[in-house]
């Protein structure tokens, strides 16, 4: 207890950290609780206030269907969290196994692994989470398993090279010699020194798998309407930029700021957690 503490207060020291802890927290929230704080329902209609700007009745002025655009974008939050950490809790289970499992077992199990994983790294990521939405179709859960499937090859990468050394320590082999199973020694002994890497992969994936989630339905590909979206807010908006910027401008503020509050956290983990780092 007294460690977590210790570590949080540790946090909140740096200015970055807590800004994005703060971002974080605040997109979390937001998400989570759409539905009982979003003033309005996301999909309620009002032409008459169509393209309206920011107001008392409406913070965050209304779309080109006179929807209120806060209340669009707290529930586009929630759907693009719940995308991005999909995809990620896919990767990290996926990915995770296949490079704690490589670095085990070693080999031509290890050798084909790796190779696999790189003949998915070789393909850009948007490319190639296209390419799977177009043989799945376009929907939430399919847009999780693209981004999931594309960020498996990085998370296999990074938790591989420090279950190599950890494999050859001198707790893993003992483990070994007393007869502990596979499965006992890998949950035991390689996992949890594994945490702190996985930790900080999932902080800055979760930032970037918002990118990619809001660049899909931005291209008609991810959440598809009249379901709120960040991606597709925006792209919806590019027709009234001149006339009612704020769907727009709004919407994309809170991808920037979703985007850089888990990156900034993830960044601050990084050098917390990383002992090379603390000295810095």
């Amino acid at each position: 207890m007294s460690g977590t503490w210790s570590f949080t207060r540790g946090l909140l020291r740096n200015p970055l950290g807590a800004l994005g802890l703060g971002l974080t927290l605040l997109i979390v929230l937001g998400g989570l609780l759409a539905p009982l704080i979003a003033p309005y329902d996301p999909l309620r209609q009002d032409i008459l206030a169509r393209l309206a700007g920011p107001s008392a009745q409406h913070w965050l002025g209304t779309d080109q269907f006179g929807r209120d655009v806060l209340s669009r974008i707290l529930h586009g939050i929630r759907a693009s969290l719940f995308v991005a950490g999909l995809s990620v809790i896919l990767a990290l289970l996926v990915g995770g196994f296949l490079g704690v499992s490589a670095a085990y077992y070693g080999g031509l199990y290890d050798r084909l692994v790796m190779r696999v994983m790189d003949v998915f790294l070789a393909f850009p990521i948007i490319l190639l989470a296209i390419g799977i939405i177009a043989m799945l179709g376009p929907n939430q859960a399919n847009t999780a398993l693209a981004i999931g499937i594309v960020y498996t090859p990085i998370f296999a990468r990074l938790v591989r090279g420090p279950a190599l050394v950890l494999r050859e320590s001198e707790y893993v082999q003992a483990a070994q010699a007393l007869g502990a199973s596979t499965a006992r020694v890998i949950a035991r002994h390689l996992l949890p020194n594994l945490a702190s890497v996985i930790l900080v992969q999932s902080t800055l994936s979760l930032s970037t798998a918002i990118l990619v989630e809001a660049s899909l339905s931005f291209l008609g590909l991810g959440t598809q309407p009249p379901t709120p979206s960040l991606g597709l807010m925006l792209s919806e908006g590019r027709a009234y930029l001149t006339i009612s910027p704020w769907t727009s401008v709004f919407s994309g503020l809170a991808i920037l700021l979703a985007s850089l509050g888990f990156n900034l956290l993830g960044d601050v983990l990084r050098d917390t957690l990383d002992p090379r780092l603390k000295g810095r």
